[in-house]
């Protein structure tokens, strides 16, 4: 009797076959081989070459004093008068020099600058990841035209999965509902090629990182 099986069909039953059939993961350390070569450079510096490459703003502070001090003179200097902050342990760094801020909605939509802690900083790719876990939500790193992100020289991993890591240890099996990496400020060249800050977040995006 001729076999009219499909190909289709004899492709199928290879792969439930296979599916039924137990065996040992060959490469059981796949995820732990290095996928690129050791950087060159400390985490810092790799992390502030890749960020400003794609058009991020970069300041390293070595206090709070001199954090403010920057801060302070990139305010004067942009007009800034409608800065929000939500998040408690930056809104205490803020308070403790009687830096001006929103710390309610109160008329958002007229926000000049979001401010906001991170949760980890990726050398690799020079991105911020950030979650919904903070005060801040999911509006304060969208909506105002500039997203400042304040971290700690603890917060660098070198890859994602270094910052998944993190983010296990902080969070366990409670993690936050919205995790993302943001690299630069987001633009788009959508339309016509032609490239386009601010279509679906900030126009521009600074990174102050302190010792600590």
């Amino acid at each position: 009797m001729r076999d009219i099986t499909t190909s289709k069909e004899k492709l199928l039953k290879k792969i439930r076959k296979a599916l039924l059939e137990k065996r040992d993961n060959p490469y059981p350390n796949l995820e732990d081989l290095p996928h690129y070569p050791v950087p060159e450079d400390i985490p810092e510096v790799l992390f502030a070459e890749e960020f400003t490459a794609a058009s991020g703003q970069f300041v390293f502070c070595e206090d709070e004093i001199q954090f403010i001090d920057n801060l302070l003179q990139l305010a004067e200097e942009r007009k800034w008068h409608k800065i929000y902050c939500w998040e408690p342990a930056l809104q205490e760094i803020l308070k403790n020099y009687d830096y001006p801020f929103f710390e309610t909605d109160k008329d958002f939509d007229q926000a000049e600058v979001g401010f906001t802690l991170c949760e980890a900083l990726v050398a690799r790719n020079g991105s911020i990841m950030l979650s919904n876990a903070g005060m801040a939500g999911r509006r304060l790193s969208i909506y105002p035209p500039v997203h400042i992100v304040l971290a700690y020289t603890s917060q660098i991993v070198l890859d994602l999965k270094d910052g998944f890591k993190l983010l296990k240890t902080r969070y366990g099996n409670q993690l936050p509902s919205m995790v993302t990496t943001v690299t630069g400020p987001s633009r788009t060249a959508d339309i016509e090629k032609t490239l386009v800050k601010g279509a679906h977040g900030p126009k521009e995006l600074f990174v102050f990182l302190l010792e600590g």
